[in-house]
């Protein structure tokens, strides 16, 4: 959650920027174009964040005045709202009815096109349907639903 929260406030921060950037005329031929490069940049979001990113967004972040700071914080709330809402309109009820046909059939198959990977969950899955069905069973339904 604090991941999502980090990313989300240094997605605004980049949204934010490009958008001041790209309204305040300046008057500097260097600086248009380091202000050109800078929403370039921000086009081209990498998909995946490492530390490096997380601590340079959180330095500009805390460089910021408190009232654009909170301006921020409530932007980013509100990406973290649609978000949670388009993730929650995602995940559709077939999926999870035949997950739950799955787990009923063979249970470790669901519990392994659930998660996505081979994890400790998946050879519990496993192991419990080898010992007995029904616990194997049992246990994938609760993974799944």
């Amino acid at each position: 959650m604090k991941k999502i929260l980090i990313v989300a406030l240094s997605f605004a921060s980049m949204t934010i920027t490009s958008i001041h950037a790209s309204s305040v005329e300046i008057g500097t031929k260097s600086q248009n174009e380091t202000n050109k490069n800078r929403v370039a940049d921000n086009s081209n979001v990498q998909s995946s964040w490492d530390d490096a990113v997380v601590t340079d967004a959180m330095s500009n972040f805390k460089s910021l005045s408190r009232v654009e700071r909170k301006a921020r914080v409530k932007e980013a709330k509100k990406y973290l709202k649609e978000y949670k809402a388009n993730a929650a309109n995602a995940t559709g009820s077939n999926d999870k009815v035949l997950l739950a046909i799955l787990a009923i059939l063979l249970p470790p198959l669901a519990v392994y096109l659930h998660q996505g990977t081979t994890n400790d969950t998946f050879w519990i899955s496993v192991l419990l349907t080898l010992l007995f069905w029904l616990p194997g069973v049992i246990f994938a339904l609760i993974t799944v639903l």
